[in-house]
């Protein structure tokens, strides 16, 4: 190999034939020199002076390198330095196994970016159209219950590609997958704080290409019909321009669809105007949902107003998910499960982790055999789930919250690489009544449009059919129940307005029974009950007794679709088409 005229941009390393470029960032005052390894070797077998520069980039090229066969790393002013560009990375193949930067044992690969994405691109499915779900890359499948070949990697993920499908998801959320260091203190399983951004994580594969296994995680995802989504918190150590290239990278190197984004950290002005990244996802965390939806659960007062908004509100225009619960909190089972957290097992004496989770245990903390309680629990996980699930932003499910997977009241499990921190699949068949509800509910969302809207409800008759596309009641029809003491809300969805069905949702999270009033349909129509809180997903609909009234039990939620009176056979008037939730869920994500 010889050393040609190199180039000062783009940073990195760049291979043209068999020409590769570095260029890398040095402060002007320090040496800096290039160091070239043999594969897999701890020792560089050649370096190289980096005296070119423009500004504060030191830039040289190799021709006739077969970059194959070798790694590499820099070295300013007598430190070994990872090239933060680096789009894999040696030596951390094998998770929890510390690695010395300065002994050699960490090093940047040549990484060739060639690979047969069989035609894929990004999904780019509609905001009102997903259905998301968080996991974390190595907890999702890292629990031996999770019985796939290739435990916490991406290939683990495809592996539970069917699983995914089945449900009903459309769009999975990735905690960091970038290559990050685990070996601190405490072990850092989520991935936040300083990290090779560029590079996947080595030890989320199984082989030694985290490149292409991240790839093909995301080609076969998007086969499935779902979408990737990476969640990229960065470092303060990163400049915003490197922030801006490294989603660019991700976008068009690995085809990802969206990105969560810390907005006190990212440049959120120039990744929104970007072009490379218009059509990309750019979502952030927010808690607003959250907060309003388990007060409201647990039976605050005060909180009709605020469910009322978050009902209706198209959260996609805001680039944020709707989450009753995240990785940094309770999972659903625990929220219902436990009053205060118990983080004990963190290290930190308990005083990590949210103080204020605005959960209840239903009369027990923790692990109990009241059946009673228990009862309640699940019941409370369902009407979460109603309330997550038919609120028409963008609903994201923490993985595992379908079968009740639990963190023993662990609010904080950053450090957790353990069972604690895993999703423990022996759930779904002990919780799978939960599991088929979730299920059969994601279809219910999907089969009624008036659910999912385009563009967000504004509370008024915008297609001339006689009533509002959506609006409140409660013991009085037209009425709303807002006083401060109200735990109870009954919702009425035009289906005229986006060419569906009417839909009334009737939420009563007080603990004594309500009833509420159920507006007239138009003539020819009667309603019908599809779910409720103690009966789940029925089978058949239900044709309703009282069409003025329905009353509805303590901490209980129904759903009741308004269709046409088949006349007087049972087996007829009881099966109206139009509140099958036998659908082909995937219809929904293929329109």
């Amino acid at each position: 190999m010889k050393e040609i005229q190199g180039r000062p941009l783009p940073l990195g390393t760049t291979m043209i034939g068999n020409t590769v470029n570095f260029s890398v960032a040095v402060p002007q005052e320090k040496e800096c020199r290039l160091l070239l390894y043999r594969a897999g070797r701890k020792k560089p077998c050649i370096t190289y002076e980096m005296n070119k520069e423009i500004g504060e980039v030191r830039y040289l090229a190799l021709e006739d390198i077969d970059a194959s066969k070798y790694e590499y790393n820099y070295q300013i002013d007598g430190q070994v330095v990872i090239d933060p560009y680096a789009k894999a990375i040696a030596g951390r193949e094998t998770w929890g196994r510390k690695r010395d930067v300065q002994k050699h044992e960490v090093r940047g690969i040549l990484y060739n970016d060639e690979y047969d994405w069989e035609g894929d691109e990004p999904l780019c499915l509609p905001y009102h159209r997903v259905i998301a779900y968080s996991l974390h890359v190595r907890g999702f499948t890292k629990h031996s219950s999770s019985k796939v070949k290739n435990r916490g990697t991406f290939q683990g993920i495809i592996e539970k590609i069917p699983y995914l499908k089945e449900l009903g998801i459309n769009q999975i959320q990735c905690m960091p997958v970038y290559d990050f260091e685990e070996c601190q203190r405490y072990r850092n399983y989520w991935g936040y704080g300083f990290a090779y951004c560029f590079a996947p994580k080595s030890s989320y594969a199984c082989s030694k290409d985290p490149v292409k296994e991240l790839k093909d995680m995301v080609k076969e995802c998007h086969r499935a019909g779902i979408e990737v989504v990476l969640e990229m918190p960065f470092h303060d150590e990163m400049t915003k321009q490197m922030m801006e290239e490294c989603l660019r990278y991700y976008m068009i190197e690995y085809h990802i669809d969206g990105f969560i984004l810390n907005p006190q950290v990212s440049p959120m002005d120039a990744i929104y105007a970007d072009p490379i990244l218009k059509k990309t996802k750019i979502l952030v965390h927010q808690i607003d949902f959250q907060t309003v939806m388990r007060r409201f659960l647990k039976g605050d007062e005060g909180m009709v107003e605020g469910v009322m908004y978050w009902l209706r509100h198209n959260s996609g225009k805001d680039g944020i998910v709707n989450c009753i619960t995240g990785q940094n909190g309770f999972t659903m089972y625990d929220l219902v499960s436990y009053d205060r957290k118990h983080n004990e097992e963190n290290g930190e004496n308990n005083q990590d982790g949210p103080e204020y989770n605005y959960s209840w245990n239903c009369g027990a903390e923790g692990m109990t055999r009241k059946r009673a309680v228990a009862k309640l629990r699940d019941n409370q996980m369902k009407n979460a789930f109603f309330l997550l699930l038919l609120a028409q932003g963008t609903p994201c499910i923490l993985a595992g919250d379908e079968f009740g997977n639990s963190q023993k009241g662990n609010n904080n499990v950053y450090c957790q690489d353990n069972p604690t921190g895993w999703l423990d699949w022996q759930k779904l068949e002990q919780k799978k009544e939960l599991h088929d509800f979730v299920k059969k509910l994601i279809a219910i969302r999907k089969s009624q449009p008036v659910f999912w809207p385009e563009e967000e409800m504004r509370g008024i008759d915008q297609v001339s059919c006689g009533v509002p596309d959506v609006s409140y009641h409660g013991e009085s029809a037209w009425r709303v129940p807002s006083e401060v003491y109200s735990r109870q809300l009954g919702v009425y969805y035009s289906g005229a307005s986006v060419g569906g069905e009417d839909c009334f949702v009737a939420y009563n999270m007080h603990w004594i029974e309500h009833g509420f009033a159920l507006p007239a349909l138009s003539k020819g129509k009667k309603w019908f009950k599809i779910a409720s809180t103690e009966e789940g997903i029925l089978e058949t609909a239900e044709l309703l007794e009282n069409q003025r009234m329905v009353v509805l039990k303590e901490r209980t939620v129904m759903v009741i679709v308004g269709g046409k009176d088949y006349g007087t056979d049972s087996k007829e008037k009881d099966r109206p088409d139009i509140v099958s939730v036998k659908m082909d869920s995937n219809q929904h994500d293929a329109d």
